[in-house]
């Protein structure tokens, strides 16, 4: 692992407006274009609350294998 971060989001909004958000702001503190969602990543996040995004995923070479995304709830 080369960084990571957690988002809290107590936010009044929708569970996949707080799921955007949260990439926006990882992306943002690491310096990332925003992933591109793509049908795997969709169905993933779907059916494990988990997704990884890799090469294919952003418009900009990335330094790093994957840039992975789940959702903890208490």
């Amino acid at each position: 692992m080369i960084r990571d971060l957690v988002v809290c989001s107590e936010e009044d909004d929708t569970r996949t407006h707080k799921i955007f958000g949260a990439l926006e702001q990882a992306c943002y503190e690491f310096d990332l274009s925003r992933p591109i969602w793509l049908d795997a990543n969709i169905n993933e996040f779907k059916r494990h609350a988990k997704t990884r995004f890799g090469s294919d995923n952003f418009v900009d070479a990335i330094e790093f294998d994957y840039l992975e995304m789940q959702v903890i709830e208490e």
